[in-house]
């Protein structure tokens, strides 16, 4: 598909945490060091519109009352007429996390979002039934997931489908800490989005390579490697109630054309989150 077909859309605003702030998919080119599935999102649609604006608002580590607390009113402010939000993971992994009493906190701030008048991408969880770590609430999320489902048709939103996105299953979708998506899977994800908004784009659906199969004592060896580097520091940071977006603002806070947004990490004081 070729992105010389108009959309309707002129100010896109992206809400979120980690996924959407795009973790995983690290570019030192673009701002905050990290590009991610909704930049992908946004460079394709500025590419047929001159006079579209783009802002990203996400931060790591958030939870859905911080995402609500934080980024609802900027964004509304922003005036946009198209908003993406995927919130509620974070608050879906936890321990005893209730993912209907989750779901209600997700209504509430897609009522406000929907005052904006503004079309609402709304995104689900993906299939984590084959992914290391995560594999254990499946359930949780395929409740989440039909909430979420729920919500928006309530508010007459459009639903960026990751339970179905059958590719997500493969090793080379994630990144090494196995809790984020890879570039590749970042770009599937992007092209999975433009394809749920009716926008015809020009990302091409990446193949991935063969994996190499493991004998016990390599699989062994990488699951060692992770947890000492990804998953202790994550169980740490839950013990001191710190996030890993503590200090981090919005890498693209103002609605400006996709190419004005300048490369550089924003620095700020936020609160303790995931």
């Amino acid at each position: 598909m070729h992105g010389s077909l108009v959309h309707p859309w002129r100010r896109y605003v992206a809400l979120g945490d980690s996924f959407t702030e795009g973790i995983g998919d690290v570019d030192p080119n673009s701002p905050g060091g990290y590009r991610g599935w909704a930049d992908r999102v946004a460079e394709q649609l500025s590419s047929s519109v001159n006079d579209f604006a783009y802002a990203n608002l996400a931060i790591r580590g958030r939870l859905i009352t911080q995402i609500f607390d934080e980024q609802a009113g900027p964004a509304l402010e922003l005036k946009p007429d198209l908003i993406s939000l995927c919130a509620g993971g974070n608050d879906v992994i936890r321990p005893g996390g209730d993912p209907d009493a989750i779901a209600d906190k997700l209504d509430s701030l897609v009522r406000v979002l929907a005052t904006s008048g503004a079309t609402i991408l709304l995104f689900n969880g993906p299939d984590i039934r084959d992914t290391p770590v995560l594999g254990g609430i499946r359930g949780k999320v395929a409740i989440y997931n039909e909430n979420v489902r729920t919500i928006a048709a309530r508010y007459d939103a459009v639903v960026a489908d990751m339970w179905s996105l059958r590719e997500l299953h493969q090793p080379q979708m994630w990144a090494a800490d196995r809790l984020h998506f890879s570039p590749l899977g970042h770009q599937t994800i992007a092209a999975m989005a433009l394809d749920a908004l009716n926008v015809p784009h020009e990302l091409e659906q990446a193949k991935p390579g063969e994996v190499k199969s493991k004998n016990w004592r390599e699989a062994r060896r990488e699951d060692f490697i992770w947890a000492r580097t990804h998953l202790a520091p994550w169980v740490l940071r839950r013990i001191r109630h710190q996030s890993s977006g503590d200090g981090i603002t919005a890498k693209r806070p103002l609605a400006v054309p996709f190419s004005d947004n300048v490369p550089g990490q924003s620095m700020g004081t936020g609160p303790s989150g995931e």
